[in-house]
């Protein structure tokens, strides 16, 4: 049955699939299904992609003001991060962390103007994420820096692997105030 979680940023799901099926020959999963995720308020998707990365990798912080992502794990284990980057916000530039893994197989749903970024766990993982449009390239996206004093997200290791484009990120400079956030790790079993 699929389940849908409120956290603690609005409009940011915890959800856990619909369908999770084992027995001795392995699992079965069902990671989407549109008129499920649709009863629930879930926008449809464009585009799929996967992203294989190594331990102690960090990848983003990274969105745009028009992309909804229904991110998962579906092999290893990520520390997953998601920013409010919405201006408009009361909680902008608050986050939350879920521990994302092929174990407990949650989904988060990440809504325009907010940041996704992940930070690899395991030897090795696999990100999978659902976009609601097209790629356009990282000249259409904003940027924050992962290790940004302003926004306080506590990362798990001291030095990440890091792409050019996530390393020399700008620092954010507004004046604008935020409120304190928190992990959400999520049951891991």
């Amino acid at each position: 049955m699929l389940t849908v979680k409120e956290t603690t940023l609005q409009q940011v799901l915890l959800i856990t699939p619909l369908t999770v099926h084992e027995d001795f020959r392995g699992s079965y999963l069902q990671t989407y299904n549109q008129a499920a995720y649709h009863q629930v308020g879930i926008p449809d998707f464009v585009q799929d992609d996967f992203c294989a990365s190594y331990r102690n990798v960090l990848r983003g912080i990274h969105g745009d003001d028009h992309t909804w992502k229904l991110v998962h794990c579906p092999f290893g284990r990520i520390y997953q991060v998601v920013v409010n980057y919405d201006r408009e916000s009361a909680q902008f530039l608050c986050w939350e962390a879920f521990f994302l893994s092929d174990a407990n197989r949650l989904q988060v749903l990440v809504p325009p103007k907010f940041g996704n970024a992940y930070l690899v766990m395991s030897e090795w993982a696999l990100y999978a994420y659902k976009q609601s449009s097209y790629y356009h390239g990282a000249d259409t996206q904003f940027t924050l820096h992962y290790a940004d004093p302003r926004i306080g997200i506590h990362w798990p290791i001291d030095n990440p692997i890091l792409s050019e484009r996530d390393r020399h990120a700008v620092f954010f400079n507004d004046s604008a105030t935020r409120t304190e956030s928190k992990s959400h790790p999520g049951d891991d079993s």
